[in-house]
């Protein structure tokens, strides 16, 4: 048996990782992570970890090739360290929309990632909402695939009359998400269809499904560019929402994107914190931050603990 557990983090969330910390009860394991002058990263272990039942909380969000990076070596200083068993907590996986190729010649990021944290010497990993479920089979390890829906769900329910709430699904990809949680709300779906009906014209976006005089929520898995989601907002009124909502696990929001949804019509974006938003709290003053540490500490807990966390996948 370990003899205990250990929380370890590199510099992605520090926030996050507090916060977990909190709810297992324990300290945050002592290590620095510096970089030197030419950018090579440097990690060392000031705790003895020999034994020990560890756990290195990483999102691999921006910038996602020195988060990666961090991640990999410092499973590699517990692997020397002679840590009992190593399992990678990563809130938000980056690379995953790259899981297959959609034009010759070019790689399959999202399994070559997974090739690299296995090969460090990782046990088991612990993640979030995965863009593509499928991922899970890139690894020869076990994979703990969790979802923020219960946060999302809880706090929905508190805040509005699910009566008069339709759950809009961006994409025909998404549908599947939206019904699953319009069923536990008990409430209608819609779905936004996305065209060109011509070429070099812009896209049109079509909605299936009544949303006149509705309270309308976009339903998606992460909010990368928003551009997508500002738009379906822009339909969603013109088509009589009476409100404009939206929910995400993963709030990327690169580029543009906070500006872009400052100026849409969405009234209020939900999103959990698997990946550090800096200060884009402060710029956009839309965002609904939902703190996912409770969800990620039970998990570690049950891990741990030997125990069942398949209540935890609803």
């Amino acid at each position: 048996m370990p003899r205990g557990m250990k929380l370890f983090t590199g510099t992605a969330h520090t926030d996050l990782a507090g916060d977990v910390a909190v709810f297992l009860g324990i300290e945050l394991g002592d290590a620095t992570v510096t970089t030197f002058s030419d950018g090579e990263i440097q990690v060392r272990l000031n705790e003895n970890v020999r034994g020990y039942d560890v756990f290195v909380l990483q999102p691999t969000s921006m910038p996602v090739n020195d988060n990666i990076m961090e991640l990999l070596l410092i499973t590699d200083a517990l692997k020397r360290a002679s840590a009992s068993r190593i399992t990678a907590v990563i809130p938000y996986y980056g690379y995953a929309r790259q899981d297959r190729k959609v034009q010759p010649r070019v790689p399959i990021s999202a399994k070559m990632v997974a090739d690299l944290i296995t090969a460090v010497g990782t046990n088991r990993v612990l993640t979030v909402d995965l863009h593509a479920g499928q991922i899970q089979g890139f690894f020869n390890i076990p994979v703990d695939n969790l979802y923020a829906t219960p946060i999302l769900l809880d706090f929905i329910r508190s805040k509005y009359d699910t009566n008069h709430l339709v759950i809009v699904s961006p994409d025909a990809g998404g549908v599947e998400r939206a019904r699953s949680f319009a069923k536990k709300l008990k409430c209608s779906i819609a779905i936004i269809d996305k065209r060109r009906e011509k070429a070099n014209e812009c896209e049109v976006m079509n909605v299936i499904g009544d949303v006149s005089g509705m309270d309308a929520l976009i339903l998606d898995d992460m909010v990368d560019t928003a551009g997508t989601m500002t738009q379906a907002a822009a339909a969603l009124k013109e088509k009589g929402a009476r409100k404009v909502s939206a929910a995400c696990t993963h709030a990327v929001l690169s580029g543009a994107a906070v500006e872009r949804i400052n100026n849409s019509a969405i009234e209020e974006m939900i999103v959990t914190n698997t990946s550090p938003l800096d200060s884009k709290r402060e710029q956009c003053g839309k965002l609904t931050v939902l703190n996912i540490a409770p969800l990620l500490g039970e998990a570690i807990k049950r891990i741990h603990e030997e125990s069942s966390i398949s209540s935890l996948f609803i």
